[in-house]
């Protein structure tokens, strides 16, 4: 068994089909399907468990988030590889051949092979966005000397829909964030610390799809989003990190603990900016990415400032 598919499912019955059929299509075959059940009641588990493949098996469990169900499906896994496709997303057919394929010519020293992808509504590639931001196809492996904003793109790259990764090296570094049923950035949390110390391959030409329309990520337009778990605990990936990199992963909190604290200054919530804002950075980070729009949103005129900007965001201006 070469590859273990995860897919999480919570209340995902109008478009769990489309995922599954997804994976069923892919020009590779030789791959298991775990779908995990996490606590659905919407009649979704019913339609999966009438998916006529025997390659898909359902395991359930009562709701604890998606972290928690990608760990769950982790723990069954038989494959070598483990993919991870999200209830409301979808792969194109050469996804999973053009995956292992890549993982095989980089060899084991390389953790895991990230895509691009095409994002729905609208279908655009995502390819020249990334390549803006200084990606591009090969393997890479974070050092010392790597800027910021560059670790930075390579973590927001690595969305789990879009990553095929080595069974074991998941497992070396715990998995997914799991902690009071965590729903957003649980997978980053898993990430930072593959990226702090493995080498990964990108791929840039999209062979998946991405529904945003499907997906809780829109409500991030209505309300600010929740601070992210690497944020919440960041003794963890400090734990994990080579000592060279520890330099790389203070700033890289300070960067991201700025552009959180813009988003929260933009909601009206300033003063969870200014605390958060306050652990992570300091007045020598100012060239770093985000830093300004940080600043600016520990104050109680950022919602002022930012929630045109919002709402342009929201309504797709």
């Amino acid at each position: 068994m070469r590859v273990s598919v995860v897919v999480p499912l919570y209340n995902k019955a109008e478009t769990v089909l489309r995922a599954l059929h997804s994976i069923a299509g892919q020009s590779f075959s030789d791959f298991e399907a775990i779908v995990v059940d996490d606590g659905s009641t919407d009649g979704g588990l019913e339609l999966v468990a009438r998916f006529p493949d025997p390659r898909f098996r359902v395991v359930s469990q009562a709701n604890a988030g998606p972290g928690a169900a990608r760990n769950r499906g982790l723990a069954e896994a038989r494959g070598d590889l483990a993919a991870f496709l999200d209830a409301d997303d979808a792969w194109m057919p050469g996804y999973l051949e053009n995956s292992v394929r890549l993982l095989d010519a980089s060899g084991q020293a390389v953790a895991s092979v990230t895509s691009g992808y095409v994002e729905f509504p609208g279908g655009a590639s995502s390819q020249a966005l990334w390549r803006r931001r200084g990606l591009a196809e090969g393997v890479h492996r974070v050092t010392a000397s790597t800027p910021v904003g560059t670790l930075v793109s390579m973590l927001a790259y690595m969305s789990p829909c879009s990553t095929v990764a080595r069974l074991e090296v998941v497992r070396r570094w715990g998995g997914f964030y799991e902690k009071d049923s965590c729903r957003y950035g649980e997978d980053a949390f898993l990430w930072l610390k593959v990226l702090l110390n493995e080498s990964v391959c990108f791929e840039m030409r999209p062979v998946a799809e991405f529904h945003r329309e499907a997906s809780s990520l829109s409500a991030n337009y209505r309300r600010a989003r929740p601070i992210e778990p690497f944020l919440l605990d960041p003794d963890a990936a400090a734990a994990a990190c080579p000592p060279a990199l520890l330099p790389l992963l203070r700033r890289f909190y300070a960067a991201r603990a700025s552009k959180t604290a813009a988003v929260l200054g933009c909601f009206g919530d300033w003063r969870s900016a200014r605390r958060l804002f306050g652990r992570f950075v300091k007045l020598g980070d100012w060239r770093l990415p985000y830093f300004l729009p940080g600043l600016a949103g520990c104050t109680p005129l950022a919602q002022f400032v930012g929630r045109p900007l919002v709402r342009r965001k929201a309504s797709g201006q």
